[in-house]
């Protein structure tokens, strides 16, 4: 995706966003066709849609000692772009003539957010909005500043997904939802509300 949208060593934001959206159709079909192939094989292509819904269960410390190297490094690169982050929230030109190398700063966040989404993924399947949504709303409680919005964002992610994971188990007894709907559940309106609230605000200036 990053070797889609960067040209002549620059990467706009907006392609990079293109680029992701064309990258996950095409995988989402790829994996269609898993789950098509395998139908024949009810067990195995009812893990695959599970895990696409993602989900907790049977998931042990074990699985925690899996990803931890990822969660650790992405985390540790993460901490050290905090105060160029900063910057970059004046915008791409406002950065780069206060002396932060723009197209560096982006290199590391995407490693960063590369490591630790795919980690949790691996382990917990497809979760949507958590990343979206939480650290919009801690933003909204804490300020810009991400020497509090990454450690936050992240306490508030986890807090948020066992919350759910607990009205997963519990909304249907017996039956059990999957994690994601409950996620989405939540998710998304709030993420629509942010987007009509953004929208209002710029038609307003």
């Amino acid at each position: 995706m990053y070797a889609i949208a960067t040209q002549r060593g620059r990467t706009p934001v907006a392609t990079l966003l293109l680029a992701g959206v064309a990258l996950s159709a095409l995988i989402g079909a790829a994996t269609s066709l898993v789950i098509s192939l395998q139908f024949v094989n009810y067990q195995v292509a009812q893990e695959i849609v599970f895990w696409l819904m993602g989900g907790l269960d049977s998931r042990t410390w074990v699985h925690v000692s899996m990803i931890a190297p990822c969660v650790a490094l992405g985390a540790l690169i993460a901490s050290t772009v905090r105060r160029e982050l900063d910057v970059l929230l004046l915008g791409e030109e406002a950065a780069a003539s206060l002396g932060v190398d723009v197209e560096h700063i982006k290199r590391l966040v995407l490693t960063s957010a590369a490591l630790l989404t795919g980690a949790a993924v691996a382990v917990s399947g497809v979760i949507g909005f958590v990343g979206l949504v939480v650290p919009h709303m801690v933003r909204l409680l804490m300020g810009p500043a991400h020497r509090r919005v990454l450690p936050a964002s992240a306490l508030a992610g986890a807090s948020f997904v066992i919350v759910a994971d607990v009205l997963a188990r519990t909304v249907m007894r017996p039956e059990e939802l999957r994690l994601g709907i409950i996620t989405a559940a939540f998710g998304a309106p709030f993420f629509l509300y942010l987007l009509l609230t953004r929208a209002r605000d710029a038609a307003v200036r």
